[in-house]
């Protein structure tokens, strides 16, 4: 089999239909394997099927979100594989299947994803749900889950003839139970029943870590009780310098300690990451986006014109200086319309399209700060009767039992009523990938405010500049390498650089009124100079921050050393 490099991630997104995805780490293993195709990279990729999705969002009239599972027909958009592969959870054997998604790239060269399920006669109803849900159930839940994406899922690739894997690459630290797997394949190779020193350097050598979050949520850890449990008492468990962190099995820390290079996922993130983990060598590559996956159709049809091949070479996007101004006006007009379009349809809420649009969507989280932007009503109001009309277009899920973020959707849509009148305010409920497209390309501005250090990465800003649109944004993440003062965006002047996210949110929110009330009139009264600035984005950062310039970094930095 052509898999020199096996890609884990707890979710990947490949299709708005297909909920396999809950936000950004999703849409990023997606876009990696699409431009693992687009490249002609040997790689292949695994995760876990989930027959009912991350969930189906409903926002009552109150703005409480409460969650639905989502129905998809598997078969639709998936091929069944024959092979069977068992995996021991508290010593009962446990049936997986694969079924299989081929991502062509560009040039028909196809990179198979294979999602891997438990729904087989064969299994108690216990397991035979054990693959229904992302990121749902208990730590119970959570860590058979995660024996089945690491374990399964290595079991899987070799019943599926890939045995010449020369990198197994975890996308965050749900997939890192593989390494035991690779351990006992390791020993078992030698005829030994026991681990060794030699058996842990040899799977180091072999595996790849890349970290997506300083958010402890985003770092799992489990009771060795229940480790032991789910397990066994399998002789690894007793290297405590290798498993065991604190008492608990921390899945980043296992990942660390059997990983010959690890990232983070910006540069800034890379420095965070070693200030958390002090005693390993963390390299950084900053996230990308899948360029064409991302820039809407009129957009496309100007690169197809003016930058040929831009495709197949990202970094050519450069050229798009070269663009008429007058002519990537018109094209993100037609965007603009589409998504005021979509907008008014779904939510009434009378959107203009001669009005200067800001997007804010991603996961509904505290940190991300949706609701900065409402810190002073009084003086948004007057920066829309004074400075310029602008309306809002939200969107995001919150995590079902995150009732901080499901607070801050709530808290937006009150908000939004008590702004009615003055204001427009939308938001969309089920943000996915198509929604995600039209939106970031649809717009005029991006927002995003976060918490620093807390925004890893961040890509949805990424998305809005392959299409043109300027960002406004606190100074972390990608931005901090992505920013340049009026050229491709503006900075929101952060005040704070917590860990714990404690600021002054009211500073923070005075720099992000400052500097609406000079990029508003830009907008209105100096649109040529607007339109010089999207056509930066594409240039300066559209070519630098895609996922071919990303994949070419994992390619001399981590897979073929």
């Amino acid at each position: 089999m052509n898999g020199k490099i096996a890609y884990f991630s707890m979710e990947i997104a490949l299709k708005s239909g297909m909920p396999t995805y809950s936000g950004g780490l999703g849409v990023l293993a997606g876009d990696t394997i699409r431009s693992a195709s687009d490249l002609k990279i040997p790689l292949v990729a695994v995760s876990l099927l989930y027959r009912k999705g991350y969930f189906y969002q409903r926002l009552d009239s109150s703005g409480w979100q409460t969650e639905e599972p989502v129905e998809w027909v598997v078969e639709d958009f998936l091929v069944e594989m024959a092979e069977r592969v068992t995996v021991t959870i508290e010593g009962r054997m446990v049936y997986l299947r694969a079924w299989k998604y081929d991502m062509k790239g560009i040039n028909d060269f196809t990179v198979p994803v294979y999602f891997l399920d438990t729904d087989l006669e064969e299994n108690s109803q216990w397991d035979r749900n054990l693959t229904d849900f992302l990121y749902g159930g208990d730590d119970h839940y959570r860590i058979c889950q995660e024996v089945i994406l690491g374990i399964g899922g290595v079991k899987m690739l070799r019943s599926l003839g890939y045995h010449d894997i020369e990198r197994f690459h975890m996308n965050e630290g749900h997939p890192s139970l593989l390494t035991l797997e690779l351990l006992d394949e390791e020993a078992n190779k030698a005829g030994r029943t026991s681990i060794i020193t030699e058996d842990v350097e040899a799977v180091r050598k072999s595996c790849v870590f890349t970290t997506h979050t300083p958010v402890s949520a985003g770092h799992d850890r489990f009771a060795m009780d229940l480790v032991t449990r789910v397990l066994g008492n399998r002789e690894v468990l007793d290297m405590k310098d290798v498993f065991c962190c604190g008492g608990l099995l921390n899945m980043t820390y296992l990942a660390l300690n059997l990983s010959h290079y690890v990232n983070g996922v910006a540069k800034k993130h890379g420095e965070v990451s070693r200030h958390m983990f002090t005693n390993y060598i963390i390299d950084s590559i900053t996230n990308g986006v899948h360029a064409e996956t991302w820039t809407s159709q009129p957009i496309q049809d100007l690169f197809d014109c003016y930058i040929p091949g831009w495709r197949e070479d990202n970094a050519s996007l450069r050229y798009a200086l070269n663009i008429p101004k007058d002519e990537l006006s018109v094209a993100h007009a037609k965007a603009k319309r589409l998504l005021i379009q979509y907008v008014n349809h779904q939510t009434n809420a009378g959107m203009d399209e001669d009005i200067f649009t800001i997007g804010f969507a991603r996961r509904a989280a505290a940190y991300k700060r949706g609701d900065l932007l409402f810190q002073d009503l009084e003086r948004l109001r007057e920066i829309s009767s004074q400075v310029g009309l602008f309306q809002v277009i939200y969107s995001g899920k919150a995590h079902p039992k995150d009732v901080g973020g499901k607070e801050l959707i709530k808290r937006i849509h009150q908000l939004k009523s008590m702004l009615k009148g003055d204001i427009r305010i939308a938001y969309i409920p089920n943000y996915n990938m198509e929604l995600g497209k039209m939106i970031t390309s649809g717009v005029d501005l991006w927002l995003n405010t976060p918490q620093p250090p807390l925004e890893a990465s961040g890509t949805s800003g990424m998305k809005a500049a392959l299409n043109g649109v300027p960002s406004l944004s606190i100074l972390d993440g990608w931005w901090l390498e992505g920013y340049i003062k009026d050229v491709t965006g503006w900075s929101i002047d952060s005040n704070d650089q917590d860990m714990d996210g404690v600021s002054d949110r009211s500073k923070d929110a005075l720099s992000l009124y400052n500097k609406l009330s000079e990029i508003i009139p830009l907008f209105y009264r100096k649109q040529k100079h607007y339109v010089d600035i999207m056509k930066n984005c594409i240039a300066i950062n559209g070519s630098f921050f895609n996922t071919q310039r990303m994949l070419q970094q994992y390619i001399v930095k981590a897979y073929f050393l």
